[in-house]
């Protein structure tokens, strides 16, 4: 593989102005795409093969015109200090809301009046008027939000308080302060690592163009594919990470082998064809977790892993074509100070070599403490609720967390998530049904069956006691199933979460094999070792379990919550974990795969076990450092989110690759590799003839005489073409 990869990198330099202008090329059509693109995306919540579901297309067959994928609204009312919305005046003022909420939009499906609806509260004081949509959310145009905002001013211009609730308000979050603020970070990073704003620019420009790339033909495909924003943020999020780390890797390695004396065309090459060859393993791991969440059967997570792994694609080619051609317009700019200050010197130490020092001189003590450090961390993963975040856990400052409020201290906390029974049976089977339901525990109130026209079909609303993310209420789901003939299905919001996290729990095992197992074999390939995969293996394992376990003491405990925005705790969004096991282990390799690569190459070369690491440590450590901060600011950035979901992804993240970086790859793999010693490299003979030979270290390279590099002041124009009938050096 080096071999194809030099070439290729040498001809990316060589016809750099053809290369530049083909991802420009790139970049302007899939921008093209994405502005001509349909603007709304249906992003269908589906769960294929659960009983929601289920009874979720029953509905949809039996009631057409109910709009039971539509999108919806919960506008609060409530009336002045003393006064009561049974009065006259103030019954007039609830009615002309809902008259102003049914001519608001073309897009309202229903509008229901709480006096008919048994949507008052005991005390008089409160009321609630749904409202339900012929399309989606993602498809509520921005006119309808705004009918739906001035309904709600309209009453508080006629004395009452409102606050509107609901899917139908919510919209794709823009970027804000804190991912700025991680691509900020990650510049600076970038300046101190390489002491250049050209080297440290590079990688920022070429992870640009890769998300600029990916972000655009997601926008392109949404309405096609029924994309959702999550997946749009989630690829920009994995897209920009690896973007940058893929580019740093190569452009450091570039810099090493000019400072080693390296015409810039051959270094360029030499450095592709190792770092390179790194990052293509590197790369195939993490899209292998990450298509690997097709497993799991929910379209939604597919459709996420899928696109992020193609945004992990582009971050691949581009770190393989597009930053060798930048190198060669860059010239002397990118490498003046790396020829001072990067140039290997055996028998010199650096930070890395000298932490890799201590760790082989204490190898069980440094493994025993990050061992049991990253276990007491995990701890609160023992206690891990899953759920679907729902209104409850938006800022207190929201209209949305209002309207959550105000529903709960009024009308109970289960109005926030009524469960809908459909019975597919006549009149007496639903009865029957609605009778057995209001003796069971935790049901505040039972509606009458609302039949189909044909009558043999009925919906039933429950009302449990408790919240919708509540225990009790999950039971009460479970009794009702548990109890209800095979023709009585339960649906709603709350249903979905818990047949969700369900679906999450019963796919965590083969996923986890299927990802664990691919990856396994794959760096069994790179490594030409057992022990050395495995024992990645069994690091990454770690780190996901205590990350894990710092979302559920943060976002679930509430533990230190305040300093990440968390005002209402509660589970665990369902897909976390699983989602976290496909990130972080495709992440979590691509450090694995850069640091021990360099030590393998090392050991190839004839060094004893030890001063491969400290080798490995020297030349790398500094590099894989600055990836997983950078990584981690990223990640961080997200934090900011509004959105609960994409808060708790980027926490959740960046505290992985933390654990990962530094504690599994720079403590605990060291000291592992530092107590199995040639051990550690060990693979039977009939294995290693079975498999291909990958040559990741570069071996297959010719070695041709080094040349001293130019003087910056002699140095031929970067921009100038070379002949163009140049033979490649033969490798």
């Amino acid at each position: 593989m080096a071999t194809y990869l030099y070439r290729l990198a040498r001809l990316a330099f060589r016809r750099r102005r053809i290369t530049v202008l083909v991802w420009l090329a790139l970049l302007v059509m899939a921008g093209v795409g994405a502005a001509t693109a349909s603007s709304t995306a249906s992003s269908t919540f589906s769960l294929p093969g659960t009983e929601s579901q289920r009874a979720f297309d029953l509905i949809e067959k039996r009631f057409p015109d109910s709009s039971a994928d539509g999108a919806t609204a919960r506008v609060v009312l409530r009336a002045a200090d003393g006064q009561k919305l049974t009065a006259a005046a103030q019954k007039d003022a609830v009615r002309e809301v809902v008259a102003d909420l049914r001519s608001g939009s073309a897009q309202v499906a229903a509008v229901a009046d709480p006096y008919r609806a048994a949507a008052v509260s005991r005390d008089g004081t409160t009321a609630y008027v749904s409202v339900t949509y012929k399309v989606t959310a993602p498809e509520v145009t921005d006119a309808t939000r705004d009918a739906l905002k001035e309904a709600g001013q309209r009453a508080g211009q006629a004395g009452l308080k409102a606050e509107i609730g609901g899917d139908a308000l919510a919209v794709t979050p823009e970027p804000g302060a804190g991912e700025i603020a991680g691509v900020v970070i990650a510049g600076v990073v970038l300046v101190i690592t390489f002491g250049s704003l050209v080297a440290a620019g590079l990688p920022l420009l070429t992870a640009v163009v890769g998300v600029g790339i990916g972000m655009s033909v997601i926008t392109a495909l949404a309405g096609a594919l029924d994309l959702g924003s999550t997946t749009s943020t989630l690829a920009m999020m994995i897209g920009l990470a690896v973007g940058i780390d893929y580019a740093l890797f190569i452009v450091s390695r570039y810099r090493a082998e000019v400072a080693d004396g390296r015409e810039r065309e051959d270094a360029v090459g030499r450095a592709v064809g190792t770092a390179g060859s790194a990052v293509v393993f590197a790369g195939l791991t993490v899209i292998i977790a990450l298509a690997g969440l097709s497993v799991v059967g929910v379209p939604l997570l597919t459709k996420m892993g899928l696109a992020a792994a193609g945004a992990v694609v582009i971050a691949v080619l581009i770190a393989l074509t597009l930053v060798p051609a930048l190198l060669g317009f860059a010239g002397s700019r990118v490498t003046d100070r790396g020829r001072r200050t990067v140039r290997p010197a055996h028998g010199r130490g650096n930070a890395g070599s000298r932490w890799a020092g201590f760790v082989l001189r204490r190898p069980l003590t440094v493994l025993l403490t990050g061992v049991l450090g990253l276990a007491a961390v995990a701890v609160p993963a023992a206690s891990l609720q899953l759920g679907l975040p729902d209104d409850g856990a938006q800022p207190s400052s929201t209209t949305q967390r209002k309207a959550y409020d105000l529903l709960s201290d009024h009308f109970g906390p289960g109005f926030n998530g009524p469960l809908l029974v459909v019975v597919d049976g006549d009149r007496a089977a639903a009865e029957q049904a609605a009778r057995t339901i209001r003796g069971m525990d935790g049901v505040t109130a039972v509606s009458p069956p609302g039949p189909d026209a044909a009558g043999d079909t009925s919906v039933i609303t429950v009302i449990p006691r408790d919240r919708p993310s509540s225990a009790s209420t999950e039971d009460l789901v479970h009794e009702i199933r548990g109890h209800a003939e095979r023709d009585v299905l339960v649906t709603g919001t709350t249903a979905l979460n818990i047949d969700f996290s369900q679906k999450m729990n019963d796919a965590l095992m083969p996923y986890l094999s299927l990802v664990v197992g691919l990856a396994f074999l794959l760096l069994m390939v790179v490594f030409r070792s057992i022990l050395v995969p495995l024992k990645a293996a069994l690091g990454f394992l770690l780190s996901v379990v205590a990350a894990l376990g710092a979302v559920v003491a943060v976002f679930q405990w509430g533990w230190l919550g305040s300093l990440v925005g968390v005002e209402q705790t509660g589970p665990i969004m369902s897909m976390m974990p699983i989602f976290m096991i496909g990130v972080v282990f495709g992440l979590a390799m691509d450090y694995e795969v850069f640091l021990v690569s360099r030590m393998r190459e090392a050991y190839m070369h004839g060094e004893q076990p030890h001063a491969a690491v400290v080798t490995g440590f020297r030349h790398s450590a500094r590099v894989v450092t600055a990836a997983a901060v950078i990584m981690i600011a990223v990640f961080a950035g997200f934090i900011g989110s509004g959105e609960q979901m994409i808060k708790m992804i980027g926490f959740g993240l960046a505290v992985a690759v933390f654990f990962d970086a530094f504690v599994v790859r720079m403590a605990i793999v060291p000291a592992v590799l530092a107590l199995l010693g040639h051990r550690a490299w060990w693979l039977p003979r009939r294995l290693d003839r079975a498999l291909p030979d990958v040559d990741v270290e570069g071996e297959g390279l010719s070695r041709p005489p080094r040349k001293a590099a130019a003087d910056p002041d002699t140095d031929p124009d970067p921009d100038a073409d070379p002949d163009p009938d140049r033979e490649l050096v033969r490798v």
